[in-house]
């Protein structure tokens, strides 16, 4: 068979060579003289005349095993002592390398090594010789403890066999721990011989063999049969499991050098380990968190309330997490991560591993900006810029009406003097944290033209200005009517105060409350109004005629009913409606525009979003109820003038809220205010702590979201966030019939985004008179209009700065301001919405209004209506 031949070594350094290729034995003997060192088969020999080896090995029979020993034994002066020998086997089974699979990793295993330690021959030795080579493995005797060490150094047996049997030759136990104290034995499977008990006598405990290192123990049997059903088993269950637990080392490597941070806790989210970039990011030393619960570490109190909550919730159903999180270094301060934690299934189906890859959160629009470039370079453009080209085209047509007046060379300019937000925001480059921006522009313009140098010094300095998300507006003169209204509500006012101070008036007098109702009390011709309330072209001034101005009760009980919100809250409908009351009482009847009927269409517009498929699906019912109340109550106690006429003005509110957000600030506040202060209408009082500052938070971020100032950051955001993802995964979608698939939905319900399109969604119903029908929107039109104009008025008379001078009675173009004002705040936010929730009606309104508005603005009309034909 060719097989290698073994190797006996005596101390006077006589080698013998056996091999199992023509005997029934596999202990065939050749005899070397003693010399020098020499190599034989892998294993170093010391021979006195290694030169003297013949190149053909003669071998022995069986038969004449016996005279050749003593022969042998004769011939070195009786000091013959075996110390080792060896053999390859291929004489019953053919074994090549086999692969085995760890998760995705592909490894090879070469055929199997086995050391048996025998200290004398006999057919015990003999049987697990025999049974190696019927399952093809490769066996190695030892004779000693050392050279017993010697050879599984040089071989990494994946099995050794120990004799203990006869403790006179060597101590099994002395043996194993010898062995077990080498590295390479980690994944080693030692196997005790011992001798049979007699039926009658006990079975010793295994306990002692288990504590000196050996894995399992083979009751002593010479068949060849028995030996070879335990390597078998042997290798099937300990041998592949301890070769794949090897193969580990090279992943754990991997882990050690990641750039990122790595994180494996137990189900029960005890930290099992953290690779050294996770202590290097956090300050910590892997043995101060190993074996902690996860709960024991400081938290960062950047975080939202229910962040972990809803990280929590989602990978106990086994789906993957990921998001921004803050986290607490091991100094206290908080650093802002990128997490993705993924749970690991295991034994029995069961999730047994939570991992985490953390990196500092640099670029959160990273695969934005990826697409943006995919964008450029290809000259496609995305969905949701598809949906803003459609419906710039509504205007297309008004647009060329008024160039058709001059049908000259300003006709291109005319077409291009406008760009809008969304085109900005897909060139921009941008992002937090900017001192990092700043640092790679200055070490680009070292290398950079002259004139390419310049043109930086430009970008930097617009950069460190404040205003990175509000536009640079033409000169007064080309648009006064935008400059104003970004003046009046796009800032805080020009800080400077009078000794006037404005306080407005607090209209707290439930006098006027209509009686109690509940929806079975609803007047018929109430309650058939309600009856078309899911309709977008609801008519909420109908209804304020109908209920002499308190629509928000009415229809606030209609549509909390429909969305469970009492349910939810574990509250009556009586508390509910008398809430409503309370609320709706705290709204100044006085103003032409923010009043409760201003409230319950906002209402309205939340309701109607919230309905639709896409939104539906992104939020639970906890963003559902939010979002209904954050909509009741996000102008109450409006006093019918901007936030800069009260920071002008000096007014009490600006004092308190430092000029920032005054009004927004004081709805959200005020609303808290009047919930807690009576039982009877307080709805939140039946739902446990950690529910409601959860729902006040995410209340008072929708509230907060409605103010101005930061208009142009929230659309950009939600544009970049999820507009373009969503779109560029629509374009590389291979089924057009399922664009709405997982990568899609990933999107929409990280925590991040989920609080993007909250805002996103009040914001749009807060503004959505210019979406409404015709008649509706020029109601609205005349009533924001007026209430313009009162603080104009106001502003004269106390000698205050003019925020909106365009905004004079005597003066101002009512088309020209509805003008401006669609096309600098409202169509770019709509077009973005409509991409997300898909608004076609609405999109047609204000198509069809904006046209009407022009239509005005030639005819150089500046009332609300054109003039009756003379």
């Amino acid at each position: 068979m060719g097989c290698a031949p073994s190797i006996h070594v005596s101390q006077s350094g006589v080698i013998y060579c056996r091999d199992s290729d023509e005997s029934n034995s596999p202990h065939q003997t050749t005899t070397i003289s003693q010399g020098t060192a020499a190599t034989l088969h892998g294993l170093f020999i010391k021979t006195d005349a290694a030169e003297t080896i013949p190149s053909v090995i003669t071998y022995q029979s069986r038969h004449s095993r016996n005279n050749s020993y003593r022969d042998r034994k004769e011939n070195s002066g009786g000091h013959i002592r075996i110390e080792a020998e060896t053999q390859t086997s291929h004489t019953s089974v053919k074994v090549s390398a086999t692969e085995e699979c760890v998760g995705p990793m592909r490894l090879t295993q070469e055929p199997i090594q086995v050391l048996l330690v025998f200290a004398k021959e006999d057919s015990q030795s003999d049987a697990f010789w025999w049974a190696c080579d019927r399952a093809g493995f490769r066996c190695n005797i030892a004779r000693t403890p050392e050279s017993a060490v010697e050879c599984f150094l040089d071989k990494h047996h994946e099995i050794i066999v120990i004799d203990g049997r006869h403790s006179r030759y060597f101590e099994p136990e002395a043996v194993c721990r010898l062995i077990r104290a080498t590295k390479p034995s980690d994944n080693t499977v030692i196997l005790a011989v011992v001798p049979q008990k007699p039926p009658d006598q006990e079975e010793p405990s295994v306990l002692p063999l288990l504590c000196a290192g050996f894995s399992r123990r083979f009751a002593e049997n010479s068949s060849v049969s028995a030996c070879y059903n335990e390597l078998i088993q042997i290798e099937h269950g300990e041998v592949r499991c301890q070769f794949k637990l090897r193969a580990c080392n090279s992943v754990f490597t991997a882990l050690e050098h990641c750039q990122e941070a790595v994180e494996i806790t137990s189900e029960d989210h005890i930290i099992q380990y953290v690779n050294p970039a996770f202590e290097r990011m956090m300050g910590y030393h892997k043995g101060e968190l190993i074996g902690k619960e996860l709960t024991e570490l400081p938290k960062s109190d950047k975080n939202r309330a229910d962040l972990l909550d809803t990280i929590n919730t989602c990978i106990k159903k086994g789906k993957e997490w990921q998001g921004i999180y803050y986290a607490r270094k091991k100094s206290g301060d908080s650093i802002q991560q990128h997490v993705k934690i993924t749970p690991v299934i295991g034994q029995g189906g069961k999730i047994r591993h939570f991992v985490a890859i953390k990196r500092p959160h640099i670029d959160n629009n990273n695969q934005v900006h990826k697409f943006n470039k995919e964008e450029r370079c290809s000259g496609e453009h995305s969905q949701s810029e598809c949906h803003s080209l459609r419906h710039r085209d509504r205007r297309k047509d008004s647009i060329d009406a008024r160039s058709l007046s001059s049908r000259g060379s300003d006709a291109p300019s005319l077409q291009n003097r406008r760009y809008s937000s969304v085109a900005r925001i897909h060139s921009m480059t941008i992002e937090a944290p900017i001192t990092k921006v700043i640092n790679i522009i200055n070490a680009a313009q070292e290398s950079s033209p002259v004139t390419v140098a310049e043109a930086l010094d430009r970008v930097l300095e617009i950069l460190r200005t404040t205003e990175l998300y509000s536009p640079q507006l033409a000169s007064k003169e080309d648009d006064p009517h935008t400059n104003d209204l970004v003046g009046g509500l796009m800032s805080d006012g020009l800080r400077r105060l009078s000794g006037n101070e404005y306080v407005f008036s607090k209209n707290m007098s439930q006098s006027q409350l209509a009686i109690p109702v509940t929806l079975n009390d609803v007047p018929p011709s109430i309650a058939e109004m309600l009856n078309d309330e899911e309709c977008w072209e609801f008519n909420i001034l109908e209804l304020e005629a109908a209920t002499h101005k308190r629509p928000l009760t009415y229809l606030g009980l209609k549509i909390f009913t429909s969305f469970g919100v009492c349910e939810f809250l574990n509250c009556s409908e009586a508390l509910l409606r008398s809430w409503l009351q309370l609320i709706e009482a705290s709204y100044h009847s006085s103003n032409s525009y923010h009043n409760s009927t201003h409230a319950a269409d906002v209402l309205h517009a939340t309701a109607y979003f919230l309905r639709k498929e896409r939104v539906k699906s992104s939020l639970d019912q906890l963003d559902e109820v939010a979002a209904l109340i954050a909509a009741t109550v996000h102008d109450v106690d409006h006093p019918g003038r901007t936030n800069s006429f009260l920071c002008n003005a000096g007014s009490e509110l600006a004092i308190l809220y430092n000029d920032t957000a005054v009004l927004e600030s004081h709805h959200a506040a005020l609303a808290f205010q009047l919930t807690v202060r009576d039982s009877k209408s307080n709805i939140f009082k039946n739902i446990d702590r950690s529910a409601f500052r959860t729902l006040r938070q995410a209340i008072i971020d929708m509230v907060l979201a409605t103010e101005m100032t930061r208009h142009f950051e929230h659309v950009s955001k939600f544009v970049n966030s999820i507009n373009k993802p969503m779109a560029a995964i629509e374009e590389t979608s291979t089924s057009s019939m399922n664009s709405d698939c997982e990568g899609q939905a990933n999107i929409r319900n990280s925590p991040e985004n989920r609080l993007l399109i909250k805002r996103m969604l009040i914001k749009c119903a807060d503004v959505a008179n210019p979406c409404r029908p015709l008649e509706l929107c020029i109601e609205w039109a005349g009533r924001i209009s007026e209430e313009y104009f009162a603080q104009t008025d106001e502003e004269k008379r106390q000698g205050l700065p003019v925020v909106m001078p365009v905004f004079d009675r005597n003066t101002c173009s009512v088309p020209k301001s509805q003008i401006s004002f669609i096309d600098y705040f409202i169509t770019d936010m709509f077009d973005a919405w409509d991409a997300f929730a898909s608004l076609p009606g609405l999109m047609e309104h204000l198509s069809e209004n904006y046209k009407y508005w022009k239509n005005l603005d030639e005819m150089k009309c500046k009332s609300l209506r054109p003039p009756p034909p003379s």
